[in-house]
């Protein structure tokens, strides 16, 4: 799916495909990330581990892809840390839950990420409509600034945000704080 692609070209904008890494993949499904990397960057060393709540999706992972560098658990938080986590989609279908409930969810799950990203993780989320749209039943919709100022002051990390990429979304790229490192 040519959309999918782009998204998942987006959020890998964080990696640095030139050495060897590690990769949590919040939500995986089926494992289609494996798919585009294979495509488009089929030279490099990745120990990737996607983490899905889905029992379905993690059988189906695990039959379409396997290896001593591929692994899927079933769950909603990586057991273990790596380089980078990417999370695709799994903030913009909350269905009938309050907004404040869902917002605490995506903090904690932010707050889980940075965590468990040494170099750092790339979330997207659907933009809020304009004035006098509606959003669609059922979708979480983000200002932007709501979540890059959550990231910057909480979990003082750096942040860049990708957009304008023909779609009604954005990513964020988030990255530990250099200040953090001196």
């Amino acid at each position: 799916m040519p959309t999918q692609a782009l998204r998942f070209r987006k959020l890998l904008t964080l990696c640095n495909f030139d050495v060897a890494f590690s990769l949590n993949d919040i939500g995986c499904g089926y494992g289609a990330l494996l798919d585009y990397i294979a495509l488009y960057h089929p030279q490099s060393s990745i120990d990737y581990l996607g983490i899905d709540v889905s029992p379905a999706m993690v059988r189906s992972a695990r039959k379409r892809r396997s290896g001593e560098l591929i692994q899927f658990h079933r769950g909603r938080e990586s057991p273990r840390p790596a380089d980078y986590s990417i999370a695709s989609g799994i903030f913009n279908v909350m269905l009938d839950q309050p907004i404040a409930v869902w917002e605490r969810l995506i903090e904690t799950t932010l707050l889980h990420l940075s965590a468990t990203s040494r170099k750092g993780f790339a979330v997207n989320f659907v933009y809020q409509p304009a004035p006098g749209e509606s959003a669609r039943s059922g979708l979480y919709c983000a200002n932007p600034l709501r979540w890059i100022e959550f990231c910057e002051k909480r979990l003082g990390s750096e942040v860049s945000i990708i957009d304008g990429y023909g779609m009604s979304e954005f990513t964020l790229l988030v990255r530990p704080s250099r200040d953090r490192h001196d």
